[in-house]
């Protein structure tokens, strides 16, 4: 690799070759990287929207008949409220897993970009491997047509 190649993929380098960026990546999380990684992919499911709004219906169900008593009256402002403060709370959860994702989206971007250098520079050797197996059949060849032109001319 050429030292101008090395100076486009500094963050590479720190990554260990005998592993893939997935696995150097995980070991470099912090435990609330991983705690808002874990808490973005699951508010981001199909299970917490289901069960999102099973405690809804579940919590106007209940304030709406006389079974229980009220806590939370028709506008539902204590239920507003609870929407509110997990909005608060999601929004920046989210947008921190999002920014680890750009940062995952870039150190692939740039592993693969080296994969094509090493394999580009790889192709090239082998390339001129087989052009100097070429040429050297090709010197045995006119070689051997002289030595056979020579022998017909004595």
């Amino acid at each position: 690799m050429t030292q101008n190649h090395k100076n486009q993929l500094p963050n590479l380098e720190n990554y260990k070759r005998n592993k893939n960026w997935h696995e150097n990546h995980a070991e470099t999380l912090s435990f609330g990287s991983r705690l808002a990684d874990n808490v973005a992919a699951k508010m981001g499911s199909w299970n917490f929207i289901i069960l999102q709004s099973v405690v809804v219906v579940v919590w106007m169900g209940l304030n709406l008949t006389a079974y229980v008593q009220h806590w939370d009256a028709y506008p539902f402002i204590l239920l507003n409220l609870v929407f509110s403060t997990q909005a608060a709370y999601a929004a920046p959860i989210i947008m921190m897993a999002q920014n680890r994702q750009s940062e995952r989206d870039r150190i692939q971007a740039l592993s693969d970009y080296q994969t094509n250098i090493d394999a580009k520079l790889e192709i090239e050797a082998l390339t001129l491997k087989l052009d100097k197996i070429e040429t050297e059949k090709l010197d045995k060849i006119i070689k051997l047509l002289e030595e056979m032109k020579g022998s017909r001319q004595k």
